[in-house]
């Protein structure tokens, strides 16, 4: 095996420093944030009813913990988020592959996906209320309408976009559209798909969370809204706390999805 060169060797010092000071800088912030937040709290210079703190944050989970009450929320969020994420992930590749198959199809359709797309989709969840009432279904819906029409036309820009060079020599060896669907548009797309996913995550999460708000008993939605009416400040930043670190392992979770397929391309 050959020696790396001093070049080389300075290359991955200067990469691992850069690694090295992104992850304390990002630690430092958050920590100076917390401190800043203490302090304002403790000295009185803002409000603790209102504000609260981090260490009466901490408590608070704490006892959620030991009384068992935020397993069942936690639970409730995840589960909604990932069927509605699996869902909108399967049904969009499927749309997405089904007008890049027919042209005619797409014309047709195209802009009946950038209307839905630009509605807001806090307006539907009423609406899929009334129609489907308030029970779980409804809030995996809720979580699928925000990501499913963008994430459609994500992935349709996507398969349109891939080397038609590649695409002709097929047809020009005779080959069928389902061959080309097959050996060239689907693996040529897999990292947009993965991108694609990563974003499609978040907007699950939103929906979710916005479904909870008005048609749910239970999740991180429902805590939110029940803290704020009763004006229980604590249990509101915890559930908001709980939201980011939720979202932050849901993405890194994609994260490891994307590291895993790169680092087998690269066998």
């Amino acid at each position: 095996m050959n020696e790396l060169s001093d070049g080389q060797k300075n290359y991955l010092k200067q990469q691992n420093k850069h690694r090295w000071i992104v992850r304390v800088s990002r630690i430092a912030i958050l920590l100076i944030f917390l401190l800043l937040w203490e302090v304002s709290a403790t000295t009185g210079l803002i409000d603790s009813f209102i504000f609260s703190s981090p260490s009466k944050v901490i408590r608070c989970f704490l006892n959620m913990i030991l009384n068992g009450f935020i397993f069942a929320h936690l639970w409730t969020t995840f589960y909604e988020t990932l069927v509605s994420f699996l869902l909108v992930t399967l049904i969009s590749i499927c749309i997405a592959v089904l007008l890049w198959y027919s042209k005619k199809i797409s014309e047709i359709l195209d802009p009946y996906f950038v209307v839905l797309n630009s509605l807001p989709k806090s307006a539907l969840a009423p609406l899929l209320i009334v129609w489907l009432g308030a029970n779980t279904t409804t809030i995996i819906i809720a979580g699928m309408s925000v990501a499913i029409f963008g994430s459609v036309l994500s992935l349709y820009t996507t398969f349109e976009s891939v080397d038609q060079g590649k695409l002709w020599l097929i047809y020009t060896l005779h080959g069928s559209k389902k061959q080309a669907l097959t050996k060239v548009v689907l693996p040529s797309s897999i990292p947009a798909i993965i991108s694609n996913m990563k974003v499609n995550i978040g907007l699950c999460l939103v929906g979710v969370i916005i479904g909870e708000f008005l048609a749910a008993r239970s999740g991180i939605g429902y805590l939110i809204i029940y803290s704020s009416q009763v004006f229980k400040m604590d249990w509101l930043l915890m559930s908001i706390c709980i939201l980011c670190v939720f979202s932050m392992l849901l993405y890194a979770l994609i994260n490891a999805v994307e590291n895993w397929y790169q680092n087998r391309l690269k066998r």
